[in-house]
């Protein structure tokens, strides 16, 4: 066990929790031998882990938002692709093949270790283990949504503005949880601030706010244009029944 617990970056005082956590029903229907129970525990220290550092990743965000990115992250598939990158599957003890490579499987393994590393020893190693191989699958799955600075750089070209520049105002925190302040300009009126737990995330965050105001500056350009024209046609409409009512008379 020792290879799986370097792949870990965890050392088990109790390596019976490890094989525990291993150990499918299919083998043994003792629930002190298998990982059922591991698994209740460890997928409810998963979800308060991962809430947490959504929270603090996402610090703009609404609930609405964050509970659609905790779902994502908690579901089996995106377990399951922790366990197959980490190369846990030929450690798990199944009665057959076809049991251990199934995504429910793969899944309840995953949640069982984080059960046994925290019973084995704290929360706070629970919780680190999962930031560790978690925190990259929630930052690629934001950059993997719409790119707001992609999309901020395409409507500067069709306003024919300069490329847009991010400035950090200010970082915060210490340094496994800094907050950056990130600042772009559209021009001398018109700017936004942005703040996320990586600079990147607050050039996102900065970069998705001035398209708001953007689109809202055009909307009521559009709408001042609009009741211009209305206005001109209308005196327009006026003038000439004026004219006619003076030829009639």
């Amino acid at each position: 066990m020792e290879s799986l617990e370097s792949i870990l970056h965890y050392t088990f005082r109790y390596p019976r929790l490890l094989k525990q956590a291993l150990t499918h029903s299919s083998v043994t229907s003792d629930e002190q031998q298998n990982y059922e129970r591991l698994e209740f525990l460890g997928d409810r220290v998963l979800g308060m882990t991962l809430a947490h550092l959504l929270y603090n990743m996402y610090p703009e965000e609404k609930e609405g938002e964050l509970a659609q990115r905790h779902t994502k992250m908690v579901r089996a598939e995106t377990v399951a692709k922790v366990v197959k990158r980490l190369n846990i599957l030929p450690y798990i003890v199944a009665k057959d093949e076809g049991t251990k490579k199934g995504i429910n499987v793969l899944c309840d393994v995953g949640e069982a270790i984080i059960g046994a590393i925290y019973i084995d020893s704290n929360i706070e190693n629970a919780i680190e283990f999962v930031e560790r191989n978690w925190k990259d699958i929630i930052e690629k799955e934001s950059s993997s949504q719409k790119d707001a600075k992609s999309l901020l750089q395409e409507t500067f070209h069709i306003l024919k503005q300069p490329s847009p520049t991010y400035k950090v105002i200010s970082k915060e925190g210490t340094e496994h949880e800094p907050l950056f302040t990130v600042r772009v300009n559209f021009d001398k009126n018109l700017f936004s601030i942005g703040r996320g737990r990586s600079k990147k995330l607050a050039e996102q965050n900065a970069a998705a706010d001035l398209l708001t105001k953007i689109k809202i500056r055009q909307q009521q350009a559009e709408e001042e244009a609009k009741a211009a024209a209305d206005a001109q046609t209308e005196n327009k409409s006026d003038n000439a029944e004026t004219k006619t009512e003076g030829m009639t008379e």
